[in-house]
């Protein structure tokens, strides 16, 4: 007959597993949640990228900024005004003022990869 402690500790270590299991899961969603097809590119916006980074989106657009050379057209673009308005009349943004007033960054695959280098 096996122990109750060894059972209470199996039972601790399969829900120590699940709860990582489903942050993973939670956090996946989180960032697939966050992916738009804009030009036909599926790309992140500055301000998600910033919050999945844990900075402000100041401090990620003046780093994009100061490192334009590392970010060609086929990296990152500026959202014009017309595409943000599609995303507000599509209901992927709630306004204009999601953005804070200024127009976003958008970030490919290559992009967001990119930001992991600085």
């Amino acid at each position: 007959m096996i122990p109750y402690s060894l059972y209470f500790i199996f039972e601790i270590k399969l829900t120590t597993m699940a709860k990582k299991e489903l942050q993973a899961l939670v956090t996946e969603q989180k960032i697939l949640n966050r992916i738009y097809v804009v030009r036909g590119e599926k790309i992140m916006l500055d301000r998600d990228l910033a919050e999945l980074y844990g900075i402000e989106t100041r401090a990620l657009k003046q780093a994009v900024k100061r490192n334009k050379e590392r970010f060609p057209k086929d990296f990152m673009f500026e959202m014009t005004s017309k595409e943000i308005d599609g995303m507000v009349s599509q209901n992927v943004i709630p306004s204009k003022s999601y953005f804070g007033g200024a127009a976003p960054f958008c970030f490919t695959e290559q992009g967001v990869t990119m930001h992991r280098v600085f």
